[in-house]
Order: C-alpha cells, then structure tokens, then sequence
C-alpha cells in the first residue's frame, strides 16, 4: 500500500471551505477509483492559519498514476481548492506503508 501526502493552508472561514470540499467533493470522487483505499485530513493552526494535509492510500503506484497521471510526483489541486486555500504545495510525497498499529 502507498500513503499519497500532500499539503495546503487556509485563512480564516477558507479553511471551513476547503474541509467541505474535501468531504462533499474530494472523497466521493477518489472512493469511485480502483486502487484508492481511503483517506485522511489532518488540520492543524500554525501561524495565524488553518495548514491541512491530506492522506491517501492507495493499493499501488499504478493505481496512483491513474488518479494523478505518469508524473505521480505532481499535485492534483481543483480549481474550487485553489480558490480557497492560500497557499499549497505543487507535490505530493509518496510513502510505502510498512506497519499498522
């Protein structure tokens, strides 16, 4: 299994949108994928703004090129994402998942 990092921040009531979004918009899309075996939003306050990082887990990285295309190192950021959070990262980290607590 591959765990798929990536990372945005939010201000003020964006980071309330972008925690809809990624409810309502995000996971029904990628729970329709193969492969895709679920996903986590992590939020914490730093500096003044709301940063979230998104997990998703995958069964391999061909089921990620699928999702994100042959460079798999590129983030995959909607529109109605960018326009709400303040800033972002371009990538996505990939890690193999190696234990389960």
């Amino acid at each position: 299994m591959i765990a798929r990092l990536w990372r945005g921040r939010a201000e003020g009531a964006n980071a309330a949108a972008y925690h809809r979004h990624f409810t309502e918009t995000v996971t029904p899309e990628l729970k329709a994928l193969a492969g895709h075996q679920g996903a986590w939003l992590l939020r914490r306050e730093v500096e003044g703004q709301t940063e979230f990082l998104a997990v998703t887990l995958w069964e391999s990285l061909d089921a990620i090129r699928a999702f994100a295309g042959d460079a798999v190192e590129t983030a995959i950021v909607e529109p109605q994402a960018r326009a709400v959070l303040s800033s972002f990262d371009g990538f996505a980290h990939h890690y193999e998942v190696v234990g389960k607590g």
